[in-house]
């Protein structure tokens, strides 16, 4: 079988061709998923230079995302049956084979449908920043309609999806983006104020868009850096929600004096927990997550951008141009190419 994998952390060079065993089903609740396309996420290169997030023995096989088609399945699998279409998020991040390969073995819980009209590079960029975004905004913040909701990086991945659920969700939101053409990106999801950070201050524009109240809810997808600037853009009572570590990276301490004024509810994500820790309800929750998101994208109210899909081969390419920042959307992986 083959596949894309890595026997020690590094650079992007340490992503190699890997001939692997045939999997097995050997649970009666397993899926054997043949693998078209695999998301590449920054935990993926993450993971790359840094090493697993679970112990793991011999090759290391990246990627969480997937979809492809139903090739075999356990004994008690009710809910898929081979030629199905599928997606998921499962595995790659150390001990349990991730989606850089022709083959993998998926518990059934985590799998959905297809959505009728999502092709299969779109399918296999979405899910991991389709929970991400639904946890941080519904899961964490409480979303509701008529908020005004800041998203950071709206022309990212975890960002553009981000957009779009808070505005299916009668939400209002602005987002912080680096060009002119990166803002009619996000105005075309439906962004209704978008701001040019290397130009304009994100206090002042989001106080002018909020007549000085400051927004319900934020969403950090950038760093410490932003978490703090954003802090003083806030509403009082607001939701504030990281998905990266806010106290890393900084030259001093982070002081929580203004956001403790505030009365901030500060919460953070990582939609990772559930299969770092096997906790089998949370990793249902999300895949029942894709479920929601499949209704919202038959209505149109949800559309995932895929920047280019690279073949598998190419893995290391796509890490590059990933870590080089900048994008738009999504990477992706066809395995089949």
């Amino acid at each position: 079988m083959k596949a894309i994998a890595m026997n020690e952390p590094g650079g992007p060079e340490v992503l190699a061709r890997a001939e692997l065993e045939d999997l097995r089903i050997e649970s009666p609740h397993a899926v054997l998923v043949r693998v078209q396309a695999a998301g590449v996420n920054p935990v993926d290169t993450k993971i790359r230079s840094r090493g697993p997030m679970r112990a793991t023995t011999g090759l290391t096989v990246l990627g969480c995302d997937g979809a492809g088609v139903v090739e075999a399945q356990g004994s008690e699998v009710t809910r898929v049956r081979p030629g199905d279409s599928v997606w998921y998020c499962s595995g790659g991040l150390g001990g349990v084979r991730g989606n850089y390969a022709e083959f993998n073995l998926v518990d059934e819980r985590l799998i959905q449908p297809l959505p009728a009209g999502l092709d299969i590079d779109q399918a296999g960029a979405a899910p991991l920043v389709l929970i991400t975004a639904w946890e941080s905004l519904h899961d964490r913040a409480g979303i509701r309609p008529g908020q005004q909701v800041l998203i950071h990086g709206g022309a990212g991945g975890v960002g553009h999806v981000a957009i779009q659920l808070a505005v299916a969700a009668g939400a209002r939101v602005a987002t912080t983006v680096s060009s002119a053409e990166k803002a009619d990106f996000v105005h075309r999801l439906g962004a209704e104020c978008a701001i040019n950070y290397r130009e304009e201050s994100l206090v002042e524009a989001i106080s002018d868009w909020t007549q000085g109240r400051g927004v319900d809810i934020a969403l950090d997808t950038v760093g410490p850096d932003v978490f703090r600037q954003t802090i003083p853009a806030m509403a009082l009572y607001g939701d504030l929600v990281t998905i990266l570590d806010p106290g890393s990276d900084l030259d001093s301490k982070l002081d929580l004096g203004e956001a403790r004024l505030r009365n901030l509810r500060m919460s953070l994500e990582l939609m990772l927990t559930p299969q770092l820790r096997d906790i089998g309800d949370a990793q249902a929750h999300q895949s029942w997550i894709l479920s929601q998101c499949a209704e919202l994208m038959a209505r149109g109210q949800l559309d995932i951008h895929v920047s280019e899909s690279l073949p598998l081969d190419r893995a290391a390419e796509a890490h590059r141009r990933l870590e080089a920042g900048g994008m738009s959307g999504k990477l992706v992986l066809r395995i089949d190419a």
